[in-house]
């Protein structure tokens, strides 16, 4: 039986003991800061905001590109040459990388690409969903796999507050984001996905010690999240007693395991210092 192969992009912020725990194959995608490239994962969080306390120029980012899918795909062949591969990728909507994979795989068999319509913790969830069902059905064919991976991938929800409203704006991902309003009456977006973009749906007032925990309040109220596993995700910068309490909340709604998550350099260039989401699958 062909062993099956894992991979996504640095977006998907996994957390280091779980790529290696389970394999999983990951690509960079890109920071750019004066003029210069960086893969993600090279370049650290610190420096990306000690560049915008600097320059006040917010890093701009870049999709993978089709070579480095290529050298991807191609490197994981070699490695495990019988495998089959799985790559389950940033959302279409809010970035290039996904049709670079499409043209990269096109040279390659037993390849095949899953778009999560999800960024940062939520692609993150779907990856760590495939990996734990390999890990509990080491025979599962690569069909119903991918069967699998695909049903959840419309449950998967995202939720996150921006530390900055100033790297959210710079972003221009967010399309009906009202950044003036927002600044001076200090009101902090919800930001969800919708359909694989990423789209502004409620807006909270305050403190992020109480937004945060409001927000946790309202993600679980509004969907039914199965409680074996909850992820929450940071930018550096978030009040560890912050952190906390919100894990103390996860426990009080009855999820049996929470993980967090760090947001890398290419996510912290929208969600800037002291940001904070939850992801998390339906039942």
């Amino acid at each position: 039986m062909k062993r099956i192969i894992l991979s996504t992009e640095s977006g998907a912020d996994l957390p280091k003991d779980l790529v290696e725990k389970h394999q999983i194959q990951v690509v960079p995608m890109h920071v750019i800061m004066d003029g210069k490239d960086y893969l993600d994962g090279k370049v650290s969080v610190e420096d990306v905001f000690q560049f915008y306390d600097r320059s006040k120029a917010i890093p701009s980012t870049a999709a993978t590109n089709v070579h480095e899918y290529h050298d991807l795909f191609t490197n994981i062949r070699l490695k495990y040459p019988e495998s089959i591969i799985i790559h389950i990728g940033y959302t279409s909507k809010a970035s290039a990388s996904f049709q670079s994979a499409v043209i990269a795989a096109e040279d390659f068999d037993d390849l095949y690409l899953i778009d999560t319509l999800n960024v940062t913790g939520g692609l993150g969830a779907v990856v760590m969903y495939a990996a734990n069902l390999l890990e509990e059905e080491p025979e599962i064919s690569h069909e119903y796999l991918i069967e699998k991976i695909y049903s959840i991938v419309p449950k998967t929800r995202l939720a996150f507050l921006p530390g900055s409203l100033d790297f959210l704006k710079a972003g221009g991902r967010v399309s009906n984001l009202a950044y003036i309003g927002g600044a001076l009456l200090k009101i902090k977006p919800c930001i969800e996905l919708k359909e694989g973009k990423l789209v502004s749906t409620r807006k909270y007032r305050g403190k992020m010690d109480s937004v945060a925990e409001k927000l946790m309040n309202d993600y679980f109220n509004e969907y039914d999240i199965d409680r074996k596993q909850l992820y929450l995700i940071y930018s550096i910068g978030l009040d560890e007693r912050i952190k906390e309490r919100l894990e103390e909340v996860s426990k009080e709604n009855g999820f049996e395991n929470v993980r967090w998550m760090q947001a890398g350099a290419m996510i912290s260039t929208h969600a800037g210092p002291g940001g904070f989401g939850i992801a998390g699958i339906e039942r």
